[in-house]
């Protein structure tokens, strides 16, 4: 099964500068992300992998990385994860977000993105745990987000 955001990325991705582009293409859909200059480095089913750069952009007054930061990071990842592993005629939205600072947030930050279940079709809609860790140069976590998506049939639109 590969998903229309599954396709562009591998296809982008094997030119030059293709992670930066996949990353500025979905800025241009959710614009929002821009603000943290995301780069997704990994994306397959049940999978996303996405870096966000310490710059002063994204610093808070103490100098590092501000909370918001480190949430947009965790739901852009999980929800490119989840985009790219639904199965034809579903849809996604995040739904709520429980996160945990554990550690001051400095240098390049690196988030892995998982589903807490297995992502499968269903005829009715229901919830999806994500869960997202992100962690330092060293490889010290600095922070945990459990995002729970929320899955639905697409309805038909001549109903």
């Amino acid at each position: 099964m590969t998903t229309p955001l599954l396709s562009l990325y591998r296809r982008i991705t094997r030119w030059p500068g293709g992670h930066w582009l996949f990353a500025r293409a979905i800025c241009f859909k959710a614009p929002y992300f821009a603000s943290i200059s995301p780069r997704i480095t990994v994306l397959e089913p049940g999978r996303c992998e996405g870096t966000l750069s310490d710059r002063r952009k994204v610093r808070n007054h103490i100098g590092t990385v501000h909370a918001i930061a480190l949430c947009n990071l965790a739901e852009l990842t999980a929800g490119l994860m989840v985009d790219a592993s639904l199965p034809a005629g579903m849809r996604w939205i995040p739904k709520g977000m429980e996160v945990q600072y554990l550690a001051k947030a400095r240098g390049r930050l690196h988030a892995i993105a998982l589903p807490a279940q297995a992502i499968v079709a269903a005829t009715e809609a229901h919830a999806l745990p994500v869960v997202v860790s992100i962690r330092d140069r060293a490889g010290s976590e600095v922070f945990q987000a459990r995002i729970d998506m929320w899955l639905s049939p697409v309805r038909d639109s001549k109903a």
